[in-house]
């Protein structure tokens, strides 16, 4: 626990805005949600869709902090903590899919939950693997070979994914390469289960075009540094941020936005927005100074990963405990927000809440000048 580095503050409201509607999105009170807080069913984007991939953009924005400090030091040095901070997020995201470990028994007592009935990868996993790909690449190579690689991945998606799934559906839910792979190498039983059968949205195959989003995260994350705070290079971000959705729509024509296969148009459309998100935020905090409002989102942009983490234990263990014929979770809006506000707005504002519950733990770290770091 250290106190956070400098930073850039466009940059630390734009992540702790990311955890912040990302824990709204995932923790609704109830089946009922607003369009826009729900996932799009297979292609589309709907503004959930921007979440997670503006997390990842907020991991690159981070490392063009850190990779600094990795250029001092030795190639031991820097793989040690690569390899480290990999395996210490990658397993904090497989625990908390194994929780609560145990289960009922068949004889009314408890038993463990198999490590073999356990989803392996899943968001925590994938923003480790990411940030080790994207590390190592940064890191070995010049800039001008990382885009290359970047573009190969993008690229080489949609060919894999083209050849590789099944004729007609190859962009389909049940026909694309992604999930072929995931069963061979994985097997059903550690695939995600929530569309109703094993598919798994941060699969390996998709893995690859999502390193993209840190890549473009990262190099922004420099550029803010570097000219962030002048006219001209807000308006080199708007340009970028502008030609990179327009390139995604019509990429779209033939390779369609898609979340859940985490498509390469998807990549450059996500990564567009974020770049006009982050210009908005500059041109409003550091040109306009209006830095009032900020404070609130600070406070989720210095302990990200934990308040993330945080939140999706706390929804585990608020799933788990049963209360009345009901999950804790359950009972909690059925009695205090459901009548208070029935339908959609009622778990909104479950979900509103539960985000500021998490919030006031960030506050009260803040306070103490706690910030964990993985």
């Amino acid at each position: 626990m250290k106190q956070p580095s400098q930073r850039f503050l466009p940059l630390d409201i734009f992540r702790g805005m990311t955890v912040c509607f990302m824990i709204i999105v995932n923790t609704p009170g109830g089946p009922e949600s607003y369009g826009i807080l729900n996932h799009a069913h297979w292609h589309g984007c709907t503004p959930t869709d921007l979440v997670f991939p503006s997390f990842l953009f907020a991991v690159g924005n981070a490392m063009s902090f850190s990779m600094k400090k990795y250029e001092l030091l030795g190639n031991a040095a820097v793989l040690s903590k690569i390899f480290k901070r990999t395996f210490i997020i990658f397993l904090l995201g497989f625990l908390m899919y194994w929780l609560p470990f145990v289960r009922p028994a068949a004889d009314g007592g408890l038993e463990m939950i198999p490590i073999s009935e356990t989803r392996i990868l899943g968001v925590l996993q994938r923003i480790a693997l990411c940030y080790c790909m994207a590390s190592l690449i940064i890191h070995y190579f010049s800039k001008k070979w990382v885009w290359t690689i970047s573009a190969i991945f993008l690229f080489g998606y949609w060919a894999i994914l083209w050849y590789c799934g099944t004729p007609g559906d190859q962009y389909g839910i049940h026909g694309n390469a992604g999930m072929a792979l995931d069963k061979f190498v994985m097997g059903d039983a550690h695939l995600y289960k929530g569309e109703g059968f094993p598919f798994d949205p941060e699969g390996i195959l998709s893995t690859f075009p999502a390193v993209v989003n840190v890549v473009a995260g990262y190099y922004a994350g420099l550029f803010v540094q570097q000219q962030g705070k002048t006219t001209a290079g807000l308006t080199r971000l708007i340009v970028a941020g502008a030609i990179l959705i327009v390139l995604a729509l019509l990429w779209n024509t033939a390779f369609p936005i898609n979340k859940k296969l985490w498509t390469s148009s998807y990549v450059l459309y996500t990564v567009g927005i974020d770049l006009l998100l982050l210009s908005l935020l500059i041109y409003i905090i550091d040109i306009k100074s209006i830095t009032g409002w900020t404070g609130f989102f600070h406070v989720f942009g210095k302990n990200p990963l934990f308040l993330y983490l945080l939140s999706e234990v706390l929804f585990i263990v608020l799933v788990t405990i049963p209360v009345q014929g009901m999950n804790a979770l359950e009972w909690i809006n059925a009695r205090i927000f459901q009548p208070a506000a029935p339908g959609k707005l009622g778990s909104l504002l479950f979900a509103v809440t539960y985000m500021l519950v998490c919030w006031s733990v960030g506050k009260i770290l803040d306070k103490k000048r706690i910030y964990i770091r993985v």
